[in-house]
């Protein structure tokens, strides 16, 4: 019996990206949901469907920051983290996001054995965290 994929969401606006970073993903066993509209990510989301969710924070339709919203509207337990080019800095989000939310930052540019192993990272702190009754992280 095989083990089952881990599910991911990239959504990014710029298509170079969106479709490289889909490749290199599945190359490393994950199973890759990639969208250059923001909108159409949201309308095919599925709640507790994806294992980890990646958004570029800058795009021009809708930003990471709303589509998150939107995505914790359908799926208050989605784990996400911004992929963003500038710094994002904590004063940013502090006020954005509720304590119950799960997310992290990846800086751009990225390599993609570091992207898989922030995502392995982010999903075992989630798991470990949430053993421990904790919701919320932020990667260094």
């Amino acid at each position: 019996m095989s083990e089952e994929k881990l599910k991911v969401l990239f959504v990014d606006d710029e298509p170079d990206i969106a479709s490289v970073m889909k490749y290199a993903l599945e190359v490393k066993g994950f199973h890759v949901d990639a969208f250059t509209n923001p909108q159409e990510a949201l309308d095919h989301f599925k709640p507790d469907y994806y294992d980890d969710i990646i958004l570029d924070n800058k795009m021009a339709k809708i930003n990471g920051f709303s589509l998150a919203r939107k995505i914790w509207q359908k799926d208050n337990n989605a784990r996400i983290c911004f992929l963003s080019a500038t710094e994002i800095y904590e004063n940013e989000v502090g006020d954005v996001f509720t304590h119950e939310h799960k997310f992290c930052f990846i800086k751009k540019p990225v390599r993609i054995d570091f992207l898989v192993n922030h995502i392995n990272e982010h999903l075992s702190q989630q798991s470990h965290m949430a053993k421990q009754g904790l919701t919320r992280i932020r990667s260094p």
